[in-house]
């Protein structure tokens, strides 16, 4: 049996665990190893790239049907680099902890390091406990609205059942992560969800482009501050993804990269978001206001079938990178989280899946779900919290002096870093759960109005709803 080797290499003044495998591997382990064990910063690329771009692609037009074009475009570059500068700073406290923990001799090779317990690492168990309830309660929408937007996709191909009994359905199906170990295992999915969305991106901008305007297309957005708020929190969720942030750095070998690859692939993701939502916004207008999912106004035919059946595979996967960190808490509260065997931490997981299978069921809302999420979730657990925990981290002048990662130059040092945070955590305090919260619940409070919570069929035609 080949030899494992485990090395502490030393990076600067970043401890980072190396692993090294025995050179007399078979052709079996090393085609599996390529199929299933990530680590690289290729990998990373593909799950932030991937995890991005999933969450909201298909309703993007819809909130450029609220936000006007202009504003839709200045918003997504705006929280694009918002989100990156945030992914920075968690990876500066990731690393900040971690340095300090392995100075201390401690092994991390058999526990995956969360959110949660860098904050309490670095700052203590008050917000420790304000992390985790945040990261959990956003990572357990995330994953209901990867269910609801699995049964809305699938209703396109086949409306013999409604959208409820998909979900049912697709619950079942999604409930099957629980046997996937760890985000080292999704290096291939990762890679795949990747290409599925750059197909579906790119077949809702040709599609739309061909297709044209419809007859007496409007472009009236935006309308009232309502849809327009909406609108601007959906894309504040986009670039939002930050809940798995620790963990997928944690499945690096070189972790200290992730600042950048985050970046990149944030670009990389609004090359994809920007044209999409542009061209089927110019193609369709204010008949998006009632079409969240732009999968609907597309015509039907091969082309949207397999984008609909790409995107049904993509979210699979996304809803995995959403309980994968939910299923590592859950494994640590009932102290499984060490044992080797998968059966074991499977049948453990099942109590996580069942409630995100069942408000699923309760919130079919595709789309004024995202834009509550962004607002009352997202804001907090992916601006405000990782700005301030990193501002404290570093407020003496000891740990300024001490920190493992230094502000960059183009900043001007801890000042201009400070300064940035500061805009950062106002900027989405007042508008994006301000006035985000306040627009998107009046949306979403409107949609229960207009549906009911356990409507069989939302937003289907009259006959089949």
């Amino acid at each position: 049996m080949a030899s494992e080797k485990v090395e502490t290499a030393i990076a600067g003044n970043y401890v980072e665990m190396e692993r090294e495998e025995g050179s007399s591997k078979s052709t079996k382990s090393k085609f599996s190893n390529f199929l299933w064990h990530g680590g690289s910063v290729y990998d990373a690329w593909f799950s932030c790239a991937s995890n991005q771009v999933a969450q909201v692609l298909l309703t993007l037009p819809y909130s450029f049907s609220q936000l006007g074009l202009l504003s839709g475009i200045l918003f997504q570059l705006l929280y694009g680099l918002m989100g990156s500068w945030t992914a920075y700073l968690i990876s500066v406290l990731y690393v900040e902890y971690r340095t300090r923990k392995e100075r201390e001799k401690v092994d991390f090779r058999n526990h995956v390091i969360q959110w949660f317990e860098v904050l309490d690492g670095l700052l203590g168990k008050y917000w420790r406990n304000i992390g985790l309830l945040f990261n959990c309660t956003f990572l357990v929408f995330g994953s209901v609205i990867q269910l609801i937007a699995c049964a809305s996709n699938i209703y396109y191909i086949n409306d013999n059942l409604d959208k409820r009994t998909w979900t049912y359905i697709f619950g079942a199906c999604c409930a099957t992560t629980v046997f996937v170990p760890s985000f080292h295992n999704y290096r291939i999915w990762s890679f795949l969800g990747l290409m599925m969305t750059s197909y579906t991106a790119w077949y809702m901008t040709i599609a739309s482009l061909i297709h044209g305007q419809i007859e007496e297309v409007k472009h009236s957005g935006p309308t009232t501050m309502v849809l327009y708020f909406t609108g601007a929190t959906n894309i504040l969720y986009t670039f939002g993804g930050h809940a798995v942030t620790v963990e997928i750095m944690h499945a690096m070998w070189k972790p200290q990269k992730f600042k950048l690859i985050y970046l990149i692939a944030t670009l990389y993701v609004l090359t994809l978001t920007l044209p999409s939502a542009s061209a089927v916004y110019w193609a369709f207008g204010d008949l998006l206001l009632t079409h969240s999912n732009a999968l609907s106004l597309l015509p039907k035919n091969g082309y949207r079938d397999t984008a609909v059946i790409l995107m049904l595979i993509h979210q699979f996967i996304t809803f995995g990178f959403a309980c994968t960190p939910l299923y590592f808490v859950w494994e640590k509260f009932i102290r499984v989280h060490d044992t080797k065997s998968v059966l074991k931490r499977a049948v453990a997981r099942l109590p996580v899946v069942i409630p995100i299978w069942f408000l699923a069921i309760i919130f079919p809302f595709f789309g004024p779900i995202n834009s509550t999420v962004g607002s009352l979730l997202v804001s907090f657990t992916v601006y405000i919290i990782p700005s301030l925990a990193h501002m404290i981290t570093f407020s003496s002048a000891s740990a300024r002096e001490n920190a493992v990662e230094r502000p960059p130059p183009f900043l001007g040092g801890w000042v201009g870093l400070y300064c940035v945070n500061i805009f950062v955590m106002v900027w989405v305090f007042i508008v994006g759960f301000g006035f985000g919260g306040w627009a998107s619940m009046l949306n979403f409070i409107r949609q229960i109005d207009s549906f009911g919570l356990f409507t069989k069929c939302y937003q289907c035609p009259p006959h089949k709803a």
